[in-house]
């Protein structure tokens, strides 16, 4: 336990809350979390479901109606066929995480990953006494691992890939030709590979195929939190290759027994048109922002090599300031009133030089947030 880290953002989030109960105001850029809140018809179907159902415990691999709503939406967006049954619903995309590579990580097993990348990750397989092979990545390949990267660090005690695209912190995909040329190596060689698709809906150029196209023997996470909207909601899902199906149903019965079911019923309509239109809405918006954003920290002086294609991320260079990102990051909350994630979070490849943004505020605030850091870092 002493291995797993905090979060070093919530030292960030700590302070600017102390700052903002004494008067002060705070511009928020620090937390993944969407500023939307769920769409109008999932409150309304959780409300219904309240009123109509005792809310007991379900099934530990979720209700049969959203496994199959999850499944259609693979159907429907990307024509992609899923079995209901490889679908198991989860308490949010951390539960999926957890019970997966419970699953399929042995004490001592390897599992190679992209440094930088979602702290968790790298804590879920130590969980299993397991370890993280995180591999240094950056630019020059869109900050995610590559076929090369791959040959280059499998090694006797490697059991498998967790990659994520689009990426948190840096919002870059992994090409579907490099994705599709990762699977058929690994799986040549007996691995596995997880996909983290939590942002995947939240693309702003061509849309990008689901692994699940490339093979069904992937084992693919994604989550109702961010394009959805419900972060608090608590419900994720995952969709895998089905011979493991009964052992992870083992595992979320003992993990978790179930996703929380008021949740479950108002995911129900997620799926449905309206809602479907609603969150499309709010894609374009964080487009929007992401468009504003990017040009105005190159303006700044901050290094982002590469426009983010997906999420809600800019992970920025900070070589011109002369900081350290925690330094940085704590200046910026004290003298401009913006708060932001230093790199430290996200792996030991040079995170004294990155920062993370999140573009999950409205345009006017970010515009405000960069108004004061033009102020604070021109001084």
């Amino acid at each position: 336990m002493a291995e797993i880290e905090p979060f070093h953002v919530m030292e960030i989030q700590r302070r600017a809350l102390e700052l903002e109960a004494a008067g002060r105001r705070i511009v928020h850029m620090e937390i993944g979390q969407p500023d939307f809140s769920a769409p109008q018809p999932v409150i309304d179907a959780a409300i219904a479901a309240l009123r109509r159902d005792p809310m007991g415990y379900a099934a530990s691999l979720g209700l049969p109606a959203l496994r199959a709503a999850i499944a259609r939406f693979y159907g429907d967006r990307y024509g992609v066929e899923v079995d209901p049954r490889r679908v198991i619903v989860t308490a949010g995309a951390s539960g999926a995480f957890i019970i997966t590579l419970g699953a399929l990580v042995d004490p001592g097993d390897e599992v190679l990953m992209p440094d930088p990348c979602y702290p968790c990750n790298r804590h879920f397989v130590r969980l299993f006494e397991g370890k993280a092979r995180t591999v240094a990545v950056d630019e020059r390949t869109h900050y995610q691992l590559g076929l090369a990267e791959v040959q280059a660090n499998w090694g006797p005690r490697t059991r498998g890939v967790l990659l994520a695209s689009p990426s948190n912190p840096t919002g870059t995909i992994v090409p579907t030709a490099a994705l599709a040329a990762i699977i058929d190596w690994v799986h040549g060689r007996g691995g596995f590979v997880l996909v983290d698709e939590i942002y995947h809906e939240l693309v702003y150029g061509e849309p990008l195929p689901t692994a699940l196209a490339l093979s069904d023997e992937v084992f693919l996470v994604s989550s109702f939190s961010k394009y959805f909207c419900m972060t608090g909601w608590r419900l994720g899902w995952i969709v895998a290759p089905e011979r493991y199906v009964r052992g992870l149903e083992r595992l979320a019965q003992n993990a978790f027994i179930c996703a929380p079911v008021p949740s479950q019923h108002a995911a129900l309509a997620a799926f449905e048109p309206a809602t479907i239109a609603i969150l499309e809405e709010r894609r374009l918006e964080f487009q929007r922002r992401r468009d504003f954003l990017v040009p105005a920290l190159r303006d700044l002086g901050f290094r982002v090599p590469i426009t983010p294609e997906g999420a809600f991320y800019v992970y920025a260079g900070i070589e011109r300031f002369g900081l350290d990102s925690h330094a940085l990051a704590h200046r910026l909350i004290e003298e401009a009133g913006v708060a932001i994630t230093p790199g430290l979070d996200f792996g030991a490849n040079q995170p004294e030089q990155y920062v993370r943004f999140a573009y999950t505020r409205a345009i006017e605030e970010l515009r405000e947030g960069v108004d004061r850091l033009r102020e604070t870092l021109t001084v």
